[in-house]
C-alpha cells in the first residue's frame, strides 16, 4: 500500500477546473498514474480533512513535440476529478 501523500501530485488549476469547483463542487489533480480510486479518496480526505463522494479517474497521453528536426514526447499522466459532500471545500489558496 502506498503512503497517501505520494498519491497527490499537484492540484490542476485551469479554467475548466475552476468551473467545476464553483458548479458541482469538484476539484482536479495530478495522482499518480498506478494510483486507483481508494487510494486517491483516501488521500484526498486525510490531506485536506473534507467527505469525498467520488472520484473521477482518466489517463491523459503526452503530447508530441517538436524543436527543429527533432520530436519528443511529454510524459504520460493521470487525472483525478474528485466530487466533495455538500457544503465540504478545500481551500487551495489559502493565502489569496
Amino acid at each position: 500500500m502506498k503512503s497517501n501523500l505520494g498519491v497527490i501530485r499537484r492540484p490542476l488549476i485551469t479554467e475548466k477546473a475552476t468551473g467545476l469547483q464553483e458548479k458541482l463542487n469538484q476539484y482536479a489533480f495530478e495522482v499518480d498514474p498506478r494510483s486507483n480510486k481508494i487510494e486517491i479518496k483516501r488521500a484526498v480526505e486525510v490531506r485536506f480533512n473534507v467527505q469525498v463522494t467520488k472520484v473521477c479517474t482518466m489517463n491523459v497521453p503526452g503530447k508530441l513535440k517538436r524543436l527543429g528536426r527533432f520530436t519528443g514526447r511529454r510524459p504520460n499522466w493521470k487525472k483525478a476529478i474528485v466530487t466533495l459532500a455538500e457544503g465540504e471545500k478545500i481551500e487551495l489558496f489559502e493565502g489569496a
